[in-house]
């Protein structure tokens, strides 16, 4: 995307762009481009998208609360100022604000994407002889396993240690740390991805009670047969300190959120079965101590790193990276996860967001001319066709049932017009639409209806519009009477 971006403005500069060139540009954008030019991209209007997400990190940029972890001494040197958010939809839009170049260490933001790789190779069902599904209701650390002697989670340190030893077995230390880095490059589509060796070296020196979980694990017999504890472990650290930066965190997010499939180069790196796995253990056992209430409050899936960042999922819309190094007390970023109530506030991202008759927030998906255009036509022609059913369930569906069109012709108009009664009695006694509403031409549904000779709905429309007023009226003095109340109530 940067070099499209570096020859589309040395084009407007008067630079000319070769046939090699220009594939070379398309050939790393043919995913956003197709999308581009067929008009199918998942946030029509990402200009305004991305002016409400600038807001959103503004507002939380001033937080200071929080402290940088210190228990592994390398985090420990990490600036608490440091704060960037970048965002990468499935269809390739990007967006970043802030230290989003900066490299910084997964953590167990890397926990679930182990997993993810596990699954892919070896399937659900033998992952899971080796590690449960559920919530610990522990902190991550302990030395604890459940009722079936298993880790309770492959995203607690148990369950992530013993995952390490499930990947490409046989392998030796060195194979199975670059086949893992190779899998996440491509998840990355290719971008940044990193290792910290100084990182590493900390993480040994500091890591007792994972030395520690890891002997309870062996005592337990939770490896698999021939498996050895001390790589697994060694493994599990390595993993730990792998570097990204937001983008290319943003962009592993987003081929979790599009089925395993990476957003940037079009590849299917993760299958379908280790996506939904993954997506649903993060959303249950994510964010440390918190999952449950950051499973009620942001409803999305999620994962948080000692280092600060966090790894947000929005299904097949995009996915999100944060990173402040500042933590709450339970080890998840401060600032990020006000980011990440601030985002579902503002937009219907919360998974259960869509259910009907829920309150309304603002959808980044639709296009809302197009949207409501096909509204209008769709209600409109319920309405000339004389379907009462269709016009019912837009009645049911929050539908406004006075939409007009280009001309200000609302359903009463139409339906008065073509004289269909049970439409009109249905818009009038079901809907109580207006019945003064006046087209581009002055004239009102009655109007109509007395035009084209539809003598039983002129009797209708006559009799609702003098009712109409009536209401009108009284509900003018209710609202009176009730502010007078109100005023005597405060003398």
């Amino acid at each position: 995307m940067d070099m499209l971006n570096h020859t589309v403005q040395e084009s407007m500069l008067g630079a000319s762009m070769d046939l090699e060139i220009f594939q070379k540009c398309v050939q790393s954008n043919i995913v956003l481009l197709t999308q581009v030019v067929c008009r199918k991209l998942v946030i029509p209007d990402f200009e305004q998208f991305t002016l409400n997400i600038n807001r959103l990190y503004e507002n939380i940029r001033s937080i200071k609360e929080g402290e940088v972890a210190n228990y592994i001494p390398q985090l420990a040197k990490v600036s608490p100022d440091h704060w960037g958010v970048s965002l990468c939809t499935v269809d390739g839009q990007r967006y970043s604000v802030g230290d989003t170049d900066v490299p910084l260490c997964l953590q167990s933001c890397v926990k679930p994407l182990k997993y993810a790789i596990a699954v892919n190779d070896l399937g659900t069902n033998y992952v899971h002889q080796y590690v449960g599904k559920e919530p610990s209701g522990l902190r991550f650390n302990k030395l604890s396993l459940n009722f079936q002697e298993k880790p309770h989670n492959p995203l607690v340190n148990a369950g992530a240690i013993v995952n390490c030893s499930l990947i490409n077995q046989g392998a030796n230390k060195a194979e199975k740390f670059d086949y893992i880095m190779q899998f996440l490059k491509r998840m990355a589509g290719n971008e940044f991805i990193g290792f910290s060796n100084a990182t590493f070296q900390s993480e040994k020196e500091t890591g007792d009670r994972n030395y520690a979980i890891g002997y309870y694990l062996k005592e337990k017999k939770c490896f698999p047969e021939g498996a050895d504890m001390v790589s697994a472990l060694d493994l599990y650290f390595q993993l730990c300190s792998i570097e990204v930066t937001c983008q290319s965190g943003s962009v592993i997010a987003a081929t979790l959120a599009n089925g395993g499939i990476c957003p940037i180069t079009g590849e299917r790196v993760l299958s379908a079965e280790a996506v939904r796995n993954t997506l649903s253990l993060m959303h249950s056992c994510g964010m440390y101590d918190f999952s449950g209430q950051f499973a009620f409050h942001v409803g999305l899936p999620a994962k948080s790193g000692v280092s600060g960042a966090i790894l947000l999922i929005v299904p097949n819309i995009m996915g999100v990276f944060c990173w402040s190094p500042p933590l709450d007390r339970i080890g998840n970023s401060v600032r990020g996860i006000h980011f990440c109530h601030d985002l579902v506030s503002l937009f219907n991202f919360h998974h259960y967001d869509d259910l009907r008759h829920c309150a309304k927030k603002l959808d980044p998906r639709k296009e809302t001319r197009e949207t409501q255009h096909k509204t209008v036509v769709n209600l409109l022609f319920a309405a000339y066709s004389g379907d009462v059913s269709a016009l019912r369930r837009f009645a049911l569906s929050a539908m406004d049932m006075e939409q007009k069109d280009y001309d200000s012709r609302t359903a009463l108009h139409v339906a008065a017009a073509e004289g269909h009664m049970d439409v009109v009695r249905f818009l009038i006694d079901g809907c109580k639409v207006n019945p003064f509403v006046e087209d581009r031409w002055g004239n009102i549904p009655l109007q109509d209806a007395i035009k084209f000779e539809r003598h039983e709905v002129v009797k209708l429309l006559t009799e609702y519009q003098e009712t109409y007023v009536k209401r009108q009226m009284g509900a003018e003095t209710s609202e009176e009477q009730m502010s007078l109340e109100n005023l005597e109530s405060m003398v």
